[in-house]
């Protein structure tokens, strides 16, 4: 499947694609896992995971307060009114509460596995199979798609991540696979998309560190607001509480924690093997072709950096 070359945009009146990989150079932003992505992360392996349960009980909560809200303030005025934006709003809140409770019920998809030391990537597969792909190979796209309303102008976009079946014998409807990331294109899926990019070309240390799973007290929802209470912020402890009340930030977090306190593993035995750390002599190195394109990018960027 051919990609455009890494680098490449192609805008048109109501969509943008920014073509980040293949070969996986610099986008120019700083590292962000905006969507806790990072599961597991040492000196030779990232595992990157694409599920948030949490995200999709943030995208609900406002619009649930938001019926509720306004069922109580008619209740009085126009009961027949409040009636039916109670039922309204149970029925838009309804059908997607039915997606994350199904979510829920499902075990977590098993996490692409990036190895930095051997420059692979270990791509879980149904039925126990699995590919192992170059990762000068992976491609990776921002897309953004936009529409216009009496609303006004939405914006919503993807970083999609793509892996080739390496097997050339595959049949066609298992010789591709990708990964859609909604964090809303642009600039926020390039800066999703070095989390990845950065570990593998740069090292562990450039990244974030992972965020999942129970974190100590003092850094839960609840915790924080107590611990700027005790320190007298208490303009930090009332944005706690309204994240908590109006975005559904606390349910969101203990959701995460029901499905990913302890992150699945990929326990093939040979993957397993595949993942433990070589020494620095046997690290697979840069194609020259790589080499090339990254020193070039960095000097574009660098140019641009100095116009600015």
């Amino acid at each position: 499947m051919s990609t455009p070359p890494a680098g490449t945009t192609k805008k048109r009146i109501f969509s943008q694609n920014d073509y980040l990989s293949p070969l996986p150079i610099p986008t120019g932003e700083k590292p962000q896992d905006v969507l806790n992505t990072i599961w597991r992360k040492n000196e030779s392996f990232l595992d990157i995971g694409n599920y948030s349960v949490g995200s999709a009980v943030m995208a609900m909560w406002p619009a649930l307060i938001l019926f509720l809200s306004l069922a109580f303030v008619f209740r009085n005025i126009s009961p027949d009114l409040s009636v039916f934006i109670l039922i309204g709003g149970g029925i838009i809140i309804g059908i997607p509460s039915i997606f994350v409770v199904q979510g829920l019920l499902r075990d977590v998809p098993l996490p692409i596995r990036f190895n930095r030391q051997r420059r692979e990537v270990c791509v879980p597969r149904e039925g126990g199979e699995y590919w192992i792909v170059p990762w000068e190979s992976v491609t990776a796209a921002a897309t953004q798609q936009s529409s216009v309303s009496q609303a006004g102008k939405a914006t919503m976009g993807l970083l999609i991540i793509g892996f080739e079946n390496p097997d050339p014998q595959a049949k066609e409807e298992n010789k591709h696979f990708s990964l859609g990331f909604n964090c809303g294109g642009g600039t926020t899926a390039m800066a999703l998309w070095e989390c990845t990019r950065s570990y593998m070309e740069i090292g562990p240390d450039a990244v974030p560190d992972s965020r999942v799973g129970i974190a100590p007290y003092e850094e839960t929802q609840i915790g924080s607001i107590i611990t700027d209470l005790r320190k007298g912020d208490l303009l930090s402890a009332l944005w706690g509480i309204f994240c908590i009340t109006i975005l559904g930030t606390y349910l969101a977090e203990k959701l995460q924690d029901l499905k990913l306190s302890h992150p699945p593993e990929l326990t093939y035995p040979a993957i397993v093997e595949w993942s433990k750390p070589l020494p620095p002599e046997q690290w697979a190195k840069r194609s020259p072709e790589l080499e090339a394109a990254i020193a070039k990018r960095d000097a574009e960027l660098e140019r641009n950096e100095q116009a600015a």
